[in-house]
């Protein structure tokens, strides 16, 4: 079941498939700048993970950028699965993510700085799934929690 408001947009026709989890990278193409769908394209908010709910099968349009075509999709903001410090990972409560931690080495930063979080940007604690998978190397006590942007 998909949770949250639909958005129409279009993407590539290989990738429209429904449960499909995408990060909006943009609009960085000068062959979209006198394509007549641009702004549906282009409707999502950069950095954001987004979800395809469902796939509109009777829209195709012939796209430049994507080699086939790209076609309309139901999309949703995706949940995200991150780490945050274990004082706020309390279930619908409402958090700002900030990146504080500088460690690329450490084996738990692709989950506290993970694809789709925007820094700065609020979101709810929707469930907090348990302890960290590995020791944060700065020793932080940090809980791994699922986040919706508000």
């Amino acid at each position: 079941m998909v949770k949250g408001k639909t958005k129409v947009t279009l993407i590539g026709a290989a990738l429209a498939k429904p449960g499909l989890d995408f990060v909006y990278e943009g609009n960085s193409c000068p062959e979209c700048e006198t394509c007549k769908v641009r702004k549906t394209c282009h409707n999502l908010q950069p950095g954001r993970r987004y979800r395809v709910a469902t796939v509109r099968t009777n829209t195709r349009h012939d796209c430049p950028v994507h080699h086939e075509a790209v076609i309309a999709v139901d999309v949703v903001e995706a949940p995200l699965v991150a780490l945050i410090g274990a004082d706020m990972a309390i279930a619908n409560s409402k958090v700002s993510y900030e990146f504080s931690c500088p460690k690329i080495e450490c084996r738990s930063y692709r989950l506290c700085r993970p694809d789709g979080i925007i820094e700065g940007e609020k979101y709810i604690v929707e469930e907090v799934l348990g302890n960290a998978p590995d020791v944060c190397e700065r020793g932080r006590a940090l809980k791994l929690v699922e986040l919706r942007p508000v």
